[in-house]
């Protein structure tokens, strides 16, 4: 191979993106190695055809790399998976918490483990066909949301490291979905239609509920009690770990007004509810933060913060507490504030960093 071009490991999900990433990859002169990481448990593999992480992704990954004439290898994460994000997601539940498995897949495994393997093959960097904008500076690499504000996805990369992202490549971020099709198009990919996964990887049907019971099994679920606002006691519930904020389907009813999750104590197992109001809140902490940008850590800034990936956004004024903590005010009370999801912080399209929602220090009611 020649080395006189700079070589970087491609993540391929089989799916258009990371496709056109490769692509794109190669015009722009680098030497390219597409990778697809194995990453469903044995026991789902008859589940995972369409995913981006079953057979037929690889399938899909193998014949684009034909295309593009570069190779392309499978590698064996399913127990690093398994290990990594799969737990990590029902022990998440179990703590009366809502994950987000994608920020925890890319900070362990896209961008974590398989920098062994783009070592062994002497590679320079990691690329990936996410919508966000990788800048690398002297001294700092620089992370901004992607062009097309429909497809941003800056949200599920804040937690990686400066030694992660000035490895990173994302050649998609300045482009828009319709301009990546039509690339595809061109080249005759034939994954040039393919629909994107709205669901997570390895759960069925989305069904995070089943998925859970089928896993955990029905001894492992956490039963307890629902109380409303003022301590009123409801009825029993079969699991904290089926219950979410801002949940209102599968809630007992009898209310003269729509009952919705407010809270979760797992320390007790009960669930709270409320009504819509009950779901408003102007200020939480954050803990476990990742400071992209260094100079946020230490003073009081205004931000705009979300909350969750399809979030817009909403202003606010962050206080670096200790211990890689922070208190965010919110200048406009936002509903459904999360404990277990993330909270990224952004000055107009760049990431200053972000972390995770806490649980308020006690519940709605002692």
């Amino acid at each position: 191979m020649n080395r006189d071009k700079k070589r970087v490991l491609l993540g391929m999900s089989g799916g258009v993106d990371s496709s056109v990433a490769g692509y794109l990859l190669c015009e722009q002169g680098y030497e390219v190695i597409g990778v697809t990481m194995k990453v469903w448990p044995q026991d789902c593999i008859s589940r995972a055809e369409d995913k981006c992480c079953g057979p037929q992704a690889v399938a899909d990954a193998r014949s684009v790399a034909h295309s593009l004439g570069i190779p392309h290898y499978v590698v064996d994460e399913a127990d690093q998976f398994e290990r990594l994000v799969i737990d990590y997601f029902s022990s998440e539940y179990q703590a009366g918490r809502t994950p987000n498995p994608c920020v925890i897949c890319n900070e362990k495994l896209k961008f974590g483990n398989l920098w062994s393997k783009a070592v062994a093959l002497d590679c320079d960097y990691i690329a990936t066909g996410h919508y966000a904008i990788i800048e690398h500076h002297t001294d700092r690499a620089v992370l901004r949301k992607g062009a097309d504000p429909r497809k941003d996805q800056s949200y599920f990369l804040f937690s990686l490291r400066q030694p992660q992202l000035r490895r990173a490549l994302t050649p998609l971020g300045k482009m828009s979905k319709p301009q990546i099709r039509k690339i595809a198009h061109s080249l005759g990919l034939k994954v040039a239609d393919k629909v994107d996964s709205q669901e997570i990887c390895f759960v069925p049907g989305n069904d995070y509920k089943a998925f859970l019971r089928s896993r955990l099994g029905e001894n492992e679920f956490h039963r307890g009690e629902i109380y409303d606002v003022d301590g009123n006691f409801v009825a029993e519930h079969e699991g904290i770990e089926l219950f979410t904020i801002g949940q209102r389907k599968g809630l007992p009813g009898g209310s003269a007004r729509p009952r919705y999750v407010i809270d979760l104590d797992p320390q007790n197992n009960r669930v709270i509810v409320g009504d819509a109001n009950d779901l408003i809140a102007d200020e939480f902490e954050i803990d476990r933060i990742n400071w992209i940008d260094p100079d946020a850590s230490n003073d009081i800034v205004d931000v705009t913060v979300k909350i969750r990936y399809s979030h817009p956004g909403a202003p606010g004024t962050l206080t670096p507490l200790e211990n890689g903590r922070a208190h965010l005010r919110l200048h406009e009370p936002q509903r459904a504030v999360t404990p277990g999801q993330a909270a990224v912080f952004y000055d107009d399209d760049l990431v200053l960093g972000g972390g995770w929602i806490c649980r308020q220090a006690t519940p709605v009611f002692a």
